[in-house]
């Protein structure tokens, strides 16, 4: 059972990896107009924005022109989805402007990462992945969840219980399991990011995972996987081999 995500320039930006950019050796930007003389950016109705531009002078309600420097700042669609309120206001979207990109920003995550419908089940990597990218992909610092699945493999909760750095998360099988436990679990799904973008586990990562299979069989809770997310893609242990 494999979702089919179609995902708008927003989400897909969202998803794709950090672009390293030169604002130094970048072209000077002409100077803006005042927000108030800016023309109004019409709204299209039931027709879908033509550029990365229009798309978000529309949502923030701004002129062509501002949203054309606020990418320029950020660095496109990737760096906006990226972005933290502080970022966008510097690049001139200020008030509820910024507040209307990063909540679509949010909603696209949300969307993206909602749960299975009940009844649904996460039966292969590829389940995983999509259903945790959108969390997973371009969070900032690593984070680890556990996916609790009743005995049909149905997601009956899932806990992000360690939030790490950039290179690394601590992570207690005690925590981890007690959470587990106390949901009824059957068996669990690991899942964690690389915000590196390189989902290839590191000797810690097969450390770890070896330790959370052992203590989910004292416990009776079967480990079926640890699923690495990364912007360019996902690792599944379980098919490596655990390796």
């Amino acid at each position: 059972m494999r979702y089919q995500l179609v995902l708008p320039r927003l989400l897909d930006a969202l998803l794709a990896p950090t672009q390293l950019r030169d604002r130094e050796s970048r072209a000077a930007t002409p100077v803006d107009v005042p927000a108030a003389a800016a023309p109004p950016t019409r709204r299209f109705r039931g027709k879908p924005p033509e550029s990365d531009v229009e798309l978000v002078a529309r949502i923030a309600g701004m002129s062509r022109r501002r949203a054309t420097k606020l990418l320029d700042h950020v660095g496109g669609l990737a760096g906006l989805a990226r972005g933290d309120l502080p970022e966008l206001r510097a690049g001139g979207a200020t008030g509820s402007a910024a507040d209307a990109l990063l909540d679509a920003v949010e909603f696209g995550r949300r969307a993206v990462g909602a749960r299975p419908a009940p009844g649904r089940r996460l039966a292969v990597p590829q389940d995983v992945f999509a259903y945790m990218r959108a969390r997973l992909a371009a969070a900032p610092v690593e984070e680890f969840w556990a996916i609790a699945l009743n005995v049909r493999h149905v997601v009956i909760s899932e806990t992000c219980v360690a939030r790490g750095s950039l290179t690394g998360v601590d992570v207690h099988p005690r925590d981890v399991f007690r959470s587990l436990i106390r949901a009824g679990a059957a068996s669990v799904l690991f899942s964690h990011n690389h915000p590196s973008a390189d989902p290839e586990p590191s000797r810690q990562d097969l450390e770890l995972t070896m330790r959370l299979r052992e203590v989910g069989e004292l416990c009776g809770i079967q480990v079926l996987d640890h699923v690495i997310v990364g912007a360019n893609g996902y690792v599944s242990l379980a098919q490596r081999g655990w390796r």
